[in-house]
Parts: structure tokens; sequence; C-alpha cells
């Protein structure tokens, strides 16, 4: 059986911030691939203070690793930064209808605001994720911080950045749906 690639594409939580590469999420996903007789390696295309509009710039660097699933990272710095719902919403789905096009499954982390920007802005915000894995008829994982995103005991001084007890839990969590997406990958 030939080895897979599965890209891990987003921002400092995919990169790992604060964490050592063999501690972040991708190394330990790649880990427990092996282990269960998965022949996949997992590449970390994560790069701390990306919006969606900067991981669209660079989709074409993406592409070139010739991936057989994206696990799509994106949206938080967005809110930071106070971005429109809607500009990221288009740029989420400009990343899919490229991935989708190119042959590549698409495992979508869905995230949520951890601070206050108004109801509506929540609201519009939350719900680009579920909206658009339907859309594209991709998995979602509705909450990439799901049991980790706050807990001190999981995260760095910030409560944002997860720390290696932090990647654990989210790939543990993460787990299931990669195999999910697994399932949908052609050929």
């Amino acid at each position: 059986m030939t080895e897979r690639t599965i890209v891990a594409f987003g921002d400092s939580l995919s990169e790992g911030y604060g964490v050592s590469e063999d501690e972040a999420y991708p190394a330990l996903l790649e880990k427990r691939l092996r282990e269960e007789g998965y022949r996949f390696r997992v590449l970390n295309a994560g790069i701390s203070g990306e919006t969606s509009s900067g991981a669209l710039e660079r989709i074409g660097e993406i592409l070139a690793l010739k991936p057989d699933m994206v696990i799509l990272e994106t949206g938080a710095n967005d809110a930071f930064v106070g971005m429109a719902p809607s500009l990221t919403r288009k740029n989420i789905e400009s990343l899919l209808r490229i991935f989708q096009e190119a042959g590549i499954t698409v495992l979508l982390a869905g995230m949520r605001i951890v601070f206050q920007l108004g109801r509506a802005y929540v609201e519009a915000f939350e719900a680009i994720y579920p909206d658009i894995s339907e859309q594209f008829q991709v998995v979602l994982m509705p909450f990439f911080l799901e049991d980790v995103l706050e807990d001190p005991f999981l995260n760095f001084g910030d409560g944002i950045h997860p720390n290696a007890a932090g990647y654990q839990v989210i790939t543990g969590n993460l787990y299931p749906f990669v195999l999910e997406a697994i399932n949908r990958i052609q050929g």
C-alpha cells in the first residue's frame, strides 16, 4: 500500500505555537495513524498569525505538496483582527472549492470566538463552519479546541494556545474525524 499524505493547513493552532514539532497535533496524528496501521504522513503547514486570506494566498504551496487530504483549520485570527465573517466565509469557500476541484479530501476544523465581538458577529462567525461543511459535503470537526480552550492545564497562559497536554487531547478528539475523512479518499 502506498503512503498517502495529509496536510495540516492552518495557523498557530496547527503549527504548534509554543511546543516542539513532535508535540504539535500533526506529529501526534501521524504517530497514531501509523500505530494503527494507516500509511499516512502528516505534514505541518501551519503558520502563526495567518488569517483565512493568508491561507488562500498560499494555497498553491499546499497543492504542490500533492495531499490526499487537507485538515483545514483557519479563521480564528480573522476574528482576532475583526475581519467580517462574510469575508472569512468567502475565503473558506474558495479554499474548499480549489481543494475539491483538485480531488483533495478536506476535513474542516470549526472555530468559535473566545471573546465578545457582539452577538451578531459571534453568530455569523460560528455559523460559517457548519454551513460550509454542509454546502461542500466535507467532514466537520465542530470545534477544533473542544475540551481544551481556556483550560489552564491544557494551555499556555494566554488560555488560547494549547500546550503539549492540550495537543494530546486535540489529537484524540480529531482522530475519529480523520478516520471519517480517510474513508472518503478516492482510489
